[in-house]
C-alpha cells in the first residue's frame, strides 16, 4: 500500500480521538497526541482537532462519527486491550453500523502465544467487519483501519510502532514549513501590531506568538510563521523583521531550523 498525493493546493486533514478514563482522571499523562501530530506533519497532513472521551460506548460512537465526517482521517488511541473497559473496537464498529467479530489472523496470533485464549484475551481480536489490520511491530495484537479511521493502541511505544503502517496509507499533502523570529527584551504588547499587520497581509500563513520568560529578567517571544509555500514564508519573515524594526524593537533574531 502506497501513499497518494493530494491535488495541488488541497489540504489533507486529520483529528485524534484519545480514549480512556485514565487520561481524563489525570492518572495517565497523554504523550501520544504530540507524536501523532509530528508524524502526520511529515506527510503533509494537518492535525486540526483532538478530543478526549471516557470509556463510554456512546461517547466513543458519537465522537468517531462526528470526526470521521469532518476530517479526512481520524486516529484513535486506547481501549483495544483485554480488560472490561477496552471497548474501542466494538464502539467503532457500532459507529460504522457493523459488528466486530473475532479476526482469524489475530486469533491465530493469540493461540500461538497463549494456547486457547480466555475471554479477556479474545476481546483483543475484535475487528469491525470490513476493517484491515494495522501492523504492531512492538508487542501484542495489531490495530485496525475501517474507512478513514485508524484505531491504535494507547501504550505510547506500541502506538508509535503502529504509526509506521499508517503513513503509507495516507493521502499526502504539501509539507508545512516553519520559520521563527525570536525577539528578546520586548513584550507581546509592543510586537502585537506589527505581527497582526503581517498576518493580515498573508492570510494563507499561520503566524503565532509564543512568549517566554527565564528568571531573573530574560523575556520575549518566539514568532513562528508556518505555511506550504517556502517563498511566501521567507517573504513574510523579512516583512515581519522590518515591521518590528520600524517600531523600535531590538534583539531580533532569525532562528534557523526552529519550528
Amino acid at each position: 500500500m502506497t501513499t497518494t498525493q493530494a491535488k495541488s493546493g488541497e489540504r489533507v486533514t486529520a483529528a485524534v480521538l484519545i480514549i480512556g478514563d485514565e487520561i481524563l482522571s489525570g492518572r495517565t499523562q497523554d504523550v501520544n497526541l504530540n507524536a501523532i501530530a509530528k508524524y502526520l506533519a511529515t506527510y503533509g497532513v494537518d492535525l486540526c482537532e483532538a478530543r478526549v472521551v471516557p470509556d463510554v460506548e456512546q461517547e466513543i460512537v458519537d465522537a468517531v462519527n462526528a470526526l470521521r465526517t469532518k476530517y479526512d482521517y481520524v486516529v484513535t488511541t486506547g481501549g483495544i486491550g483485554p480488560t472490561h473497559d477496552d471497548i474501542t473496537a466494538d464502539s467503532v464498529a457500532k459507529a460504522f453500523g457493523v459488528t466486530a467479530p473475532e479476526h482469524p489472523e489475530i486469533m491465530a496470533m493469540l493461540r500461538e502465544r497463549w494456547g486457547e485464549p480466555n475471554a479477556a484475551r479474545r476481546r483483543m481480536a475484535h475487528v469491525p467487519e470490513g476493517g484491515t489490520l494495522v501492523k504492531n511491530p512492538v508487542q501484542g495484537p495489531p490495530g485496525f483501519q475501517i474507512g478513514n479511521v485508524f484505531v491504535l493502541a494507547g501504550v505510547p511505544a506500541i502506538m508509535r510502532g503502529m504509526l509506521d503502517d499508517v503513513g503509507p496509507r495516507l493521502r499526502t499533502g504539501a509539507v508545512v514549513i516553519s520559520r521563527t523570529v525570536r525577539v528578546t527584551g520586548t513584550g507581546e504588547g509592543t510586537i502585537a501590531a506589527p505581527l497582526e499587520a503581517v498576518a493580515k497581509a498573508h492570510p494563507d500563513l499561520s503566524i503565532g506568538s509564543y512568549p517566554f520568560f527565564a528568571p531573573p529578567d530574560v523575556y520575549g517571544a518566539s514568532l513562528v510563521i508556518r505555511g506550504r509555500d517556502p517563498a511566501e514564508v521567507d517573504v513574510a519573515v523579512e516583512e515581519l523583521v522590518a515591521a518590528l524594526e520600524s517600531v523600535g524593537v531590538k534583539g531580533i533574531e532569525r532562528v534557523a531550523g526552529a519550528a
